[in-house]
């Protein structure tokens, strides 16, 4: 059972001290009295206050002072004042010093206890969100990770065998599925923990700020650069710096990368002193890089210097028992988020979640979930809820799937890819998009099948 909360009364009168304190323990709360402004300082000194209702005027210390002081000791701690009619205006003016609100004298119990239940509803409510925000936090920092399907357990066991080593790692896998995730993982598990981990998104930035986001810049570098700047490699010193869609980098900015990682230092921009820096190197792709390699887009010698280990992050469709456990964990993420009491999903929104393919993977799941959190009319999760991009969509017959049962997997997988093509009518991009491969997976497919074919005819 949950504790009272404790009220600090503070006002000179003592008639008003004691029926503010009785009406207030009538309503379940622990009072403490404090006679003039300063002997209630001591009082939030001492800690453990959870809302102070407070006299304007007093001597010694007045209502306003002891707000200020009380808000510089803890910050968090709401203050309800009581004012004569007189003295109104100077209550509105404490408001914007952080009070909660205040009382005219004289008011109705009602509107005290109002005012007070608002409050401390007010105070439990930024206590969770602090919480939930510590927790994801946390979840992140200590690269949490949920999933216990075959595949991401497999993930799971090379990341554990490679992090403590001091070997490159390239993470390979879809938009949303998690590739920064598995990014923090490895650092938390490596020798590099109590090291920083330096994130970077080489897509978001255009090719002079992320040069200058690396490697940072001395004063007068370029127009603009009034100071100088540490760059992302000397912050991630010691630690993990982690590069984001690695292939988006420019043909210019490879080398020096390569050159970074190769001899472990480099110069700002605009500088000509040299700086070695102790940075571990993990970068992340949702592209072929071996693909873009042939065709001249990528820096071979880059590619085998950061492609020294390769972790790949299951998309979320070859996780499909992970889909029931991702939605139980971030609907209770966000309900507790969102001050929201859901009981969980009915096991139809279960399996039409299970059913649906999630071509944005992890993310998508994620956002879905938090949509529904917020728009939620009932206690769970049902069906009706889901968008009709997921509720519309039907799991084959258990009769069709038994057919199968037997086939080479590699037949199978062509009936299906020449089935897909059927439905679009050859167009091998919009078949891509169904079966939720690259289309270049289906043109080498095609192209494999051809040359079967082709080797079959010379044979007879």
């Amino acid at each position: 059972m949950a504790e009272p909360a404790t009220l600090l009364v503070a006002d000179d009168d003592p008639g008003l001290r004691e029926s503010l304190e009785r009406t207030l323990t009538r309503e379940g709360y622990r009072v403490v009295l404090a006679s003039d402004g300063r002997a209630a300082l001591e009082r939030v000194q001492a800690g453990g206050v959870d809302l102070i209702v407070t006299d304007l005027r007093m001597p010694g210390l007045t209502g306003l002072e002891l707000l200020r002081a009380a808000k510089a000791i803890m910050p968090d701690v709401d203050v309800i004042l009581l004012t004569a009619f007189g003295t109104v205006e100077e209550a509105v003016k404490a408001m914007k010093d952080g009070a909660y609100d205040f009382l005219t004298k004289p008011f109705r119990r009602e509107q005290l206890i109002k005012l007070v239940d608002k409050a401390l509803e007010r105070r439990d409510l930024i206590e969770q969100n602090k919480a939930l925000k510590k927790q994801l936090e946390d979840i992140r920092a200590k690269g949490q990770m949920i999933g216990s399907s075959p595949s991401y357990r497999r993930m799971l066991s090379l990341v554990e065998q490679v992090a403590d080593s001091s070997a490159t790692i390239l993470i390979q896998g879809e938009s949303g599925a998690g590739k920064e995730l598995v990014a923090r993982a490895i650092h938390e598990r490596s020798g590099r923990r109590n090291g920083p981990f330096v994130a970077v998104n080489c897509a978001a930035l255009p090719e002079t700020l992320l040069e200058s986001e690396l490697f940072g810049y001395e004063k007068g570098a370029f127009t603009g650069a009034a100071g100088r700047k540490d760059g992302r490699f000397e912050l991630a010193n010691g630690g993990t710096l982690f590069l984001d869609e690695v292939a988006d980098l420019s043909l210019v900015t490879q080398p020096k990368i390569l050159r970074m990682l190769q001899e472990g230092e480099f110069e700002r921009l605009g500088g000509t002193r040299t700086i070695q820096v102790d940075v571990r190197i993990v970068a992340a792709t949702n592209q072929d890089l071996a693909d873009m390699v042939r065709e001249k887009r990528f820096r071979e010698d880059l590619y085998y210097r950061l492609n020294v280990i390769t972790v790949r992050v299951p998309p979320l469709r070859e996780r499909h028992e992970d889909i029931r456990l991702l939605a139980q964990h971030y609907l209770r993420v966000y309900a507790a988020k969102n001050s929201r009491k859901l009981d969980g999903f009915s096991n139809e929104a279960l399996e039409q979640l299970e059913s649906y393919r999630w071509p944005g993977n992890v993310r998508e799941l994620e956002n879905l979930i938090e949509r529904m959190v917020l728009l939620a009319r009932k206690d769970r999760i049902d069906a009706e809820d889901l968008p009709e991009e997921i509720a519309g969509v039907k799991r084959p017959p258990r009769d069709a799937i038994l057919e199968l049962v037997g086939t080479p997997l590699a037949d199978v997988e062509q009936r299906l890819l020449d089935e897909t093509l059927r439905i679009t009518g050859g167009n091998k991009t919009q078949a891509a998009k169904l079966l939720g491969i690259d289309v270049r997976t289906v043109a080498r497919k095609l192209e494999r099948r051809e040359d079967d074919q082709a080797e079959g005819t010379d044979r007879s």
